[in-house]
């Protein structure tokens, strides 16, 4: 038997994060500050370092270890800046606005972080005192506030030791969970006797995409069990590739239930005597999540941001004793035991869980939670997006922001003294801006214009009131802040989407009358913003029944060239789904009047032939609401049901509990809507669909503009503007019909432009359409739109190719 000692076990911690865990006390504030972006606050850095000139030690990199009996913490981290000269070490922090409306909190972290720095800077250059400054750069003014303090070694090393011994105990329970977590999953079963058809191959491809770090598209059908057939090979993966976290990343609510319905499959609870020791946790929007809404987040107005960091530790750590899935439900007791924001709460526990389950702003949003703290740690993380097929659409609108002219008068006009000068000079470049472009146009006109180049001197106005109205909110946190914060929101966003502006997106100015005008920066190719989000993950799978062509996929969502498309063929056949074309229907928008009697004769030519529950697509509420009007007219017999504009959650849910199996009826709904995608009717709850439009958008100067830039970059144009988005939207509303093996059903495509070959080749391979069979009611129908069809494909033509 060895006599060699047991070595202790080492843990490691960066400066930030020790501090983080160590150094934080009292009321949470999280009132509004116009903070710098991370490029601006990398040039302020560099700009320091430039001013102290010669021998000035910037980004100097520094570790440390402390060892107490049976463990050992290694602290490391890079301090900004040190003058040998001056024996003088300083930490730097840009800002924007007054240092007044800094929380005591807030400085207090700043002093701890300089003071572990100053710690383990005298023990590597043996020093026996330094003098230790805070900077904070205003990057507006380019002004520096410094505070100095010196401190002995002893001092500092004092309490640098006092927070280690803190943070050890924590980190040894988290190397114990990681340790049974770890077991727990390289032991993980399926939780079924067997896979479903398709479910095994989808389960291999991600545990292969794992074991190779690669980007995976994963085009799968629907109803094979996709969210189950992820999650466990991932979580599988997790102990042999060394994974620190996975996000779950859906596109909507339901995606996030369906992903916690999973896990409590596999084992997960939410009791500490959990089957599987895995802690999950929910994310939700801080409106979901609030429990005071009517009050400011910070300890002034709210009982639960009062004193948030002294009874955060206790609320940490139940949290984590109690593991298993911390879903919303969950985090509001939680919260509400230790009498603390429950929206927060969540926030700090996202450090302390193994997979997040969460929106896909989570994580790609230019804000994102989820990536800053995955970098922030340097974990090792895997990324799952549900329904990605959405993400192209969702980035888009993530990288995009728009400013209204009324907007801006209005907060001008409501707007204290104080604000008068910088809300007046936005006023007058706003003026500015269309005086010239009447001149240049010479007509006014209410389509967006394209502008070339992005007006400067808004731009610089807009910085400059986000920057005076920041420093106005901190001290005035009540009254017309609401107002005030909306407008600051919005600017900002704005001016920092200005700062990345490029070919990837287009600036618009769009004028609707008098003092009424919007500026828009849309973004058109997401890929340049989503790049270095996916390639910072390990691994990413993103999944969906229509990811296809996988070109489209790859080029607007930017994947790595080595990115894998794969397709998990269908388990279902030809046999259960019925697919009918009616070619003598054109549902363009010039012949969508003349559409309506035919379109209602096939919709109750199928209903007649077999009753049951049917959701009827159209390609806006104004279409919709004219068919439902004229079947109603004219077949009185057939129940209806119909979507509406800006339906609450709880009517979508109640729509959509009316299709019970054995009933009968047609629900009307709105292609890409809330009931085309994300809605589970199995069996006889639905038995068919009618979708009236191939979906493409409308013809827009906008799209115009879209469809040019596509062509520009991919050659592509109007497929990756117009059909390949309509088409997606198609196959995703038919997929509602087979949800499982036992389904049957029918999908009646109610437009000539369905037989034609190239939207053929989009469909599912699996589909087998009759283009004949719905000719003759439709032909029957007096008033039927006759737009002579070419000729159509045959019955299983050629659909798209594995890539």
């Amino acid at each position: 038997m060895s006599d060699a000692p047991v070595a202790s076990p080492c843990y490691r911690v960066a400066v930030r994060a020790l501090c983080d865990f160590t150094a934080r006390a009292g009321d949470l504030d999280h009132r509004f500050t116009p903070s710098p972006t991370a490029q601006q606050g990398i040039e302020g850095h560099q700009l320091i370092a430039e001013r102290r000139g010669a021998g000035y030690e910037s980004e100097l990199s520094l570790h440390g270890e402390v060892v107490v009996p049976g463990a050992r913490l290694l602290v490391s981290g890079r301090a900004d800046g040190f003058d040998p000269s001056a024996g003088r070490l300083e930490e730097v922090k840009t800002h924007r606005g007054s240092l007044a409306r800094m929380g005591a909190n807030q400085r207090a972290l700043h002093w701890a972080q300089v003071k572990v720095y100053g710690a383990l800077l005298c023990r590597a250059r043996q020093l026996e005192r330094v003098e230790l400054a805070l900077v904070y750069l205003d990057i507006d003014s380019g002004a520096e506030t410094r505070f100095n303090e010196a401190a002995t070694a002893c001092e500092l090393e004092a309490f640098f030791v006092d927070q280690c011994q803190r943070f050890l105990a924590w980190a040894e329970q988290e190397a114990d969970h990681r340790r049974r977590r770890d077991t727990a999953l390289a032991a993980l079963r399926f939780p079924h006797a067997d896979f479903r058809r398709g479910q095994r191959e989808l389960a291999e491809v991600v545990y292969k995409a794992a074991g190779t770090g690669r980007q995976l598209l994963l085009q799968a059908p629907t109803g094979i069990g996709k969210t189950l057939g992820t999650l466990f090979p991932m979580l599988a993966a997790m102990p042999r590739q060394a994974l620190d976290r996975v996000f779950f990343l859906t596109m909507k609510t339901p995606g996030r239930r369906l992903a916690l319905e999973a896990l409590r499959t596999l084992g997960v609870s939410g009791t500490p005597e959990s089957a599987l020791p895995l802690r999950v946790l929910e994310l939700v929007a801080r409106d979901t999540a609030c429990e005071h809404p009517d009050k400011a987040c910070h300890g002034d107005a709210c009982p639960l941001a009062q004193g948030f960091y002294d009874r955060l530790p206790a609320a940490r750590q139940a949290a984590v004793e109690r593991g298993g899935v911390l879903d919303r439900e969950a985090l509001r007791e939680l919260a509400r035991t230790h009498a603390i924001c429950p929206y927060y709460l969540g926030q700090e526990l996202v450090r302390w869980c193994d997979l997040t389950v969460g929106d896909v702003n989570h994580y790609f949003d230019t804000s994102a939670l989820l990536f800053a703290a995955a970098q922030a740690q340097e974990w090792r993380v895997a990324v799952l997006v549900d329904e990605a097929h959405n993400l192209v659409e969702r980035a888009r609108g993530m990288y995009s922001a728009s400013l209204d002219q009324q907007r801006c008068n209005a907060v001008q006009r409501r707007a204290p003294p104080a604000l008068a000068r910088p809300l007046g000079r936005v006023a007058r470049q706003w003026r500015a801006l269309l005086a010239a472009d009447s001149a240049d146009q010479g007509v006014e006109d209410e389509a967006p214009r394209l502008l070339e180049t992005l007006p400067g001197g808004l731009i610089q106005a807009l910085q400059q009131a986000v920057s005076a109205v920041g420093d106005y909110l901190a001290e005035h946190p009540v009254g017309e802040a609401d107002e005030l914060q909306a407008f600051m929101f919005e600017a900002l966003a704005l001016c920092r989407l200005a700062e990345s502006f490029d070919d990837h997106s287009i600036c618009t100015l769009t004028r609707h009358g008098r003092g009424r005008a919007t500026l828009a920066l849309r973004n058109l190719i997401p890929a340049d913003f989503l790049t270095p989000r996916l390639a910072a993950s390990h691994t990413t799978v993103l999944f969906s029944a229509t990811l296809s062509p996988a070109d489209y996929y790859r080029d607007l969502l930017g994947l790595a060239p080595e990115a894998v498309w794969w397709e998990v063929a269908s388990p279902f056949s030809g046999a259960q789904l019925e697919v009918r074309l009616a070619r003598h229907l054109s549902t363009r928008w010039r012949d969508r009047d003349r559409s309506l009697d035919g379109l209602v004769a096939v919709i109750a030519e199928q209903y007649h032939r077999a009753p049951g529950n049917y959701l009827a697509f159209f390609s806006s509420f104004a279409y919709l609401e004219s068919a439902l009007t004229r079947l109603a007219h004219e077949y009185p017999e057939i129940p209806v049901r119909s979507q509406r504009r800006g339906m609450a959650e709880t009517a979508r849910q109640a729509f959509v509990d009316d299709f019970v199996a054995g009933g009968r009826g047609i629900g009307f709904a709105v292609l890409g809507g809330a009931f085309a995608e994300g809605i589970d009717l199995p069996g006889e709850r639905l038995v068919g669909a009618f979708i009236a439009t191939l979906g493409m958008p409308p013809i827009s100067a906008e799209n115009e503009i879209l469809k040019a830039r596509l062509d520009a970059r991919f050659g592509r144009g109007f497929d990756y503007a117009y059909r390949y988005p309509g088409l997606t939207k198609v196959v995703q509303a038919a997929g509602r019909v087979i949800r499982g093996p036992e389904d049957r059903g029918v999908v009646v495509l109610l437009d000539d432009r369905f037989g034609e070959a190239r939207n053929l080749a989009l469909l599912p391979a699996w589909w087998q359409p009759d283009v004949a069979s719905m000719s003759a009611a439709v032909a029957r129908s007096e008033g039927a739109a006759s737009r002579p069809a070419g000729r159509a494909s045959p019955a299983g033509a050629p659909a798209h190719s594995r890539r």
